[in-house]
């Protein structure tokens, strides 16, 4: 059973909607703890100061922000507490944008919104409203002791909150140096090739079908140790060659993707229509027959 992480109201206007927030992410990562080799207890880490190599008890240890090199600001706990966001209660609203207006790059951490006891019809009201609008709320939540810019969306029969980035947290893409140059065009043809390779390969998503591989087979080499299995592992071999030529690639690439859809049943619906001809023929066939043997009748 999901346990709210935090509750509070979505607030706009003079409207208050009473939720409860509930992570929408369990990620499956595969931790590790650092072990001694020798004998395979775990490693304790330890606060040491390089200058006079001595560990330093927690008490002592304060926050510095590097102004220059080796030139700290130190700051106490008290003063960055006096500057935390105002703990509030309140998903406070700001304004209604269309989303596709909002580049997925600025989403972060993804959250449901569940109506608090007594708000299903206010919270009905305001999922309904937005879903047939088709807007999407951005405003303003705390979290703990960070105050985050957030997207409330309807997504079917829930409300769904997004944190996100601000804007100078995103990296500007000019400032990468091996972005091609604008005068650098594909062809016509080049295009016309890669837009084939993209439709024989458009299917609708399905989040079932894909998998954490390199999860799954460090989960398998866990129990497979674990069972007393011995591994061997053999080094990988690395293969460098010339890069393909743009043609030739795409058009080995189609190749490829028309040969799976063939294995995969796809046409095989045109393979079935000379079935059909010779069925044709052969009624043909019979109403001719029939045709002169009433004639025949007819005439004796």
């Amino acid at each position: 059973m999901a346990r709210a992480i935090w509750s509070g109201a979505i607030s706009f206007g003079l409207v208050n909607v009473p939720v409860k927030v509930y992570s929408a992410v369990s990620r499956k990562t595969v931790r590790f703890h650092q072990l001694h080799d020798k004998d395979g207890v775990p490693i304790r880490q330890k606060r040491v100061c390089p200058a006079d190599d001595e560990e330093v008890p927690y008490e002592h240890v304060v926050k510095g922000f590097e102004i220059a090199k080796d030139q700290y600001v130190v700051i106490a706990p008290e003063e960055l507490e006096a500057l935390d966001p105002k703990k509030t209660r309140s998903i406070d609203i700001q304004e209604f944008v269309r989303l596709e207006e909002i580049d997925p790059i600025y989403y972060d951490s993804t959250y449901y919104l569940a109506p608090a006891a007594g708000a299903e019809k206010a919270y009905g009201l305001l999922l309904k409203a937005m879903s047939e609008a088709g807007k999407v709320a951005i405003g303003r939540v705390v979290l703990r002791t960070k105050e985050y810019l957030a997207a409330i969306r309807p997504a079917d029969d829930v409300l769904v909150m997004v944190t996100m980035l601000f804007g100078d947290e995103v990296v500007d893409p000019d400032r990468l140096d091996e972005l091609p140059a604008r005068d650098g065009k594909a062809g016509k043809r080049e295009v016309e090739m890669a837009q084939r390779l993209i439709e024989s390969l458009s299917v609708e998503f399905d989040p079932g079908r894909h998998h954490d591989e390199y999860r799954e087979r460090v989960l398998d080499l866990v129990e497979r140790k674990a069972a007393g299995e011995e591994i061997s592992v053999a080094p990988a071999e690395r293969e460098e060659g010339p890069t393909p030529d743009l043609m030739a690639a795409l058009e080995a690439s189609l190749a490829e993707a028309s040969g799976k859809a063939t294995s995969n049943g796809r046409g095989r619906k045109q393979k079935a229509a000379p079935a059909k001809k010779s069925a044709s023929k052969n009624s043909a066939k019979k109403t001719s027959q029939g045709s002169r043997k009433k004639r025949a009748k007819a005439k004796a």
